[in-house]
């Protein structure tokens, strides 16, 4: 979520900025040039995830600073320039600054309060609050820009060899057209990223994954594409450069059969087609999301991108929504957030991802991470993700899970008040034999002890289109 100023810096960094990975980690670090660059970011709603206002922060440079640091770029020789609205690779190490998506003045026109997420400038919220936006999705339908998303293909006759040998899905029983949930694992059976995987008519794998992990899972997908080469391989990676829209929501269907011909009725859930959308051709649609409702995602060309979200927002069933509720609305369908709910010390075990693991794929133990997954299924592991629920004050990230003894045997990884239910949600790890759905626990939110419930997730039921 993103800061509205912006430098490309020169041969000389003013200031170097490393976001983190993803919501709910520490605060970006900003390293200044001169002068102190940074301050809390403020959001109009108090109903906004802690977690959403801890990973933000603004660039609010005083008139003074802004005067020291035009006069040492004047002794430098250093340019500010605007970054360029498309999408693409992020720069890394010192010369990180934050992206923008190919609507990020769209945004801005329609009052989009713009904040830092995983290096790139995207929506928090709009006019509604967060909880109003919340409530829409549930029971209407919002648009969210997701073009921070990175967008691979995988080319060649060996492009399932190449993507099994990076995660633990079977990605060789996808039928044409069809999608899958799966995990980029390394050895120790971490989980390096969670991603979707399609297998197109087209003749290629379509592949979209997290903007925080971009350059980790492009380095990963591109070491393994030169293995296959050396080893005489047909393999290939191409990013793809288009937007991302995702739109969410129950009358996503009524919305988006207006402006395609396609019979969206034989479009299930984790399915995917090439269709023209609103008049834009060359548009993938795939029926999938992140906020538990019925959805698609749209992958469109970046130069009509902002052409598409107009004609979507024509209906008066479509409004915008930021990153504050697309992050509420993941929780309450108990949807993981990578960095906060699993990252490289989560098994896919252990963060109940089990149903990710292929059964051919099981069988084999031919994935990264085989050797210490697999005995999991079949033995005890010492932890597990489960879903909590308390009333008084809301859960948040890093507040301690402690027994009825109070004993500290956990920690929550994310946590909001749930606008639908209102009462507070969270999810966090726990030993095992405290994960049982019932299990009464403490959590202590703000040095005060509370109960909190052990609950089956996704807290409130999801709706997801699938074929009857």
């Amino acid at each position: 979520m993103p800061g509205a100023v912006s430098l490309q810096p020169g041969p000389i960094a003013l200031c170097a900025l490393k976001p983190r990975l993803l919501l709910g980690l520490p605060a970006p670090i900003l390293i200044p040039f001169v002068g102190d660059l940074t301050k809390p970011a403020r959001t109009t709603s108090p109903s906004v995830p802690d977690r959403v206002v801890a990973s933000v922060r603004r660039l609010h440079w005083s008139p003074v600073t802004m005067q020291r640091v035009v006069s040492m770029v004047a002794r430098l020789g250093l340019r500010g320039q605007p970054l360029p609205s498309v999408p693409g690779r992020p720069h890394s190490g010192s010369q990180d600054v934050l992206r923008r998506t190919p609507l990020y003045d769209f945004h801005l026109a329609h009052g989009g309060k713009m904040v830092a997420f995983a290096g790139w400038s995207l929506p928090v919220q709009y006019q509604d609050s967060h909880v109003d936006s919340h409530l829409h999705t549930r029971r209407h339908c919002s648009l969210f820009d997701v073009s921070h998303m990175l967008q691979t293909k995988i080319h060649g006759c060996d492009r399932v060899k190449l993507m099994e040998s990076l995660v633990v899905g079977d990605i060789a029983e996808l039928r044409p057209n069809q999608g899958t949930l799966s995990l980029f694992t390394n050895e120790a059976g971490g989980i390096l990223d969670d991603l979707i995987v399609t297998n197109t008519c087209e003749g290629h794998l379509y592949v979209v994954s997290n903007a925080g992990c971009w350059d980790k899972d492009l380095a990963l997908m591109q070491d393994k594409v030169r293995e296959l080469q050396k080893m005489g391989g047909d393999v290939g990676l191409e990013v793809v450069d288009n937007a991302l829209l995702a739109l969410q929501g129950p009358t996503v269907a009524q919305v988006l059969q207006d402006g395609v011909a396609d019979d969206l009725k034989k479009l299930p859930f984790m399915t995917s087609a090439v269709m023209e959308v609103f008049g834009v051709s060359g548009c993938r649609v795939t029926r999938c999301g992140y906020t538990g409702e019925d959805g698609v995602e749209i992958s469109v060309p970046a130069t009509e991108a902002v052409r598409l979200a107009k004609a979507l927002l024509e209906n008066p069933e479509v409004k915008l929504a930021g990153l504050a509720a697309r992050d509420s609305l993941r929780l309450e369908a108990g949807l993981c957030l990578y960095g906060s709910d699993i990252d490289e010390h989560t098994t896919p075990v252990e963060g109940s991802l089990s149903w990710t693991l292929g059964k051919r794929r099981r069988a084999a133990m031919d994935f990264p991470g085989a050797a210490v997954i697999i005995p999991q299924l079949k033995g005890k592991v010492q932890r597990r993700r489960v879903g909590l629920t308390c009333e008084g004050a809301p859960m948040r990230a890093h507040s301690p899970i402690l027994s009825t003894e109070g004993t500290v045997i956990g920690t929550v990884t994310s946590g909001c008040p749930s606008p639908c239910l209102k009462k507070n949600v969270a999810m966090g790890y726990v030993p095992s034999e405290y994960s049982r759905p019932g299990t009464r626990l403490l959590v202590e939110v703000r040095r005060k002890q509370q109960t909190a419930v052990v609950s089956k997730m996704p807290f409130v039921p999801t709706n997801y289109y699938t074929l009857k």
